[in-house]
């Protein structure tokens, strides 16, 4: 049986020793939020009650908490990001796109990183054909741009799962990067007939979603890994290190969470060993580094 990889048929180049991120920092946060959908008939499949029904049921529960991401969530994400001037990465579904255009157009117009995340959450690679895939991935990229006239240039699937296709179908339709890997610290090149694509390893520390739907944790836990982090590796970390405090508007988009990603930008902000950038001008870096 043929070895499973995330990057079935593509050639591996990890970065020098010595990578430091742009202007020359070591440490590096990117923060990013979801701004997520699902097909009609689809909800998320962990909702605020945790016990999910009976199949064949509809889950008005998990979809009307959904909803709050573009009815107030992604607002308040974005207006704190103003606050503090900070350009985050935003993971966009197509649905969105197609549904809210306004919110993806001032997405775009905020100057935040805009990555594909898939026509929808339900939506997922491995269960789709090639040309299915294919035809997933155009139909995004074409949605988001029509909405708000910049096409992306990363692709992370929804849970961050892809088939062994997606990233060399990404560097054959000409994404620079993505995130649907868990299996290194730092970003590295694959290298694929059709192009270079960048690897770029997802955390999951640091993620409301994880942490706060799926395992309870109240809201400062996050903020609590996020300090940890820092701590850990500023004392014993030598090379270059990242992390990225994710949330998604219908999670911790809602006050209380939004205290703590307030937080956190607050603490990097203050910093003056810390990059604060988005995954897609970290993405240009290395591949002007790699070529």
């Amino acid at each position: 049986m043929e070895q499973l990889s995330v990057h079935a048929g593509g050639i591996e180049r990890r970065l020098p020793e010595d990578f430091r991120w742009p202007t020359g920092k070591r440490l590096a946060v990117f923060f990013r939020v979801a701004f997520e959908g699902w097909s009609d008939g689809h909800w998320p499949g962990i909702g605020p009650m945790g016990n999910p029904l009976k199949p064949g049921f509809p889950d008005l529960n998990a979809l009307g908490f959904a909803e709050y991401g573009h009815r107030r969530g992604i607002f308040r994400a974005l207006d704190t990001l103003a606050r503090h001037d900070v350009k985050a990465t935003v993971m966009v579904c197509g649905i969105m796109a197609e549904r809210h255009p306004e919110i993806v157009r001032r997405i775009a117009d905020e100057g935040h990183d805009i990555v594909a995340h898939s026509y929808a959450m339900d939506v997922i690679p491995i269960y789709l054909s090639e040309e299915e895939e294919r035809a997933n991935i155009r139909r995004t990229v074409d949605l988001i741009e029509k909405a708000c006239g910049q096409r992306p240039t990363g692709w992370i699937s929804p849970r961050g799962t892809p088939s062994p296709r997606t990233a060399r179908l990404l560097a054959e339709e000409g994404f620079e990067w993505h995130g649907d890997s868990l299996n290194d610290d730092l970003p590295y090149c694959v290298d694929f007939p059709a192009g270079t694509v960048v690897s770029f390893s997802s955390n999951m520390e640091c993620n409301d979603l994880p942490l706060y739907m799926r395992y309870g944790n109240p809201p400062k836990v996050m903020l609590e890994i996020f300090e940890d982090w820092l701590d850990y590796v500023r004392r014993y970390e030598t090379g270059a290190a990242r992390l990225d405090p994710t949330i998604h508007s219908h999670v911790f988009g809602r006050p209380l969470g939004m205290a703590v990603f307030n937080r956190m930008i607050e603490i990097a902000k203050a910093a003056d060993d810390i990059w604060i950038g988005t995954r897609s001008a970290a993405a240009k870096h290395v591949l002007s580094l790699m070529r």
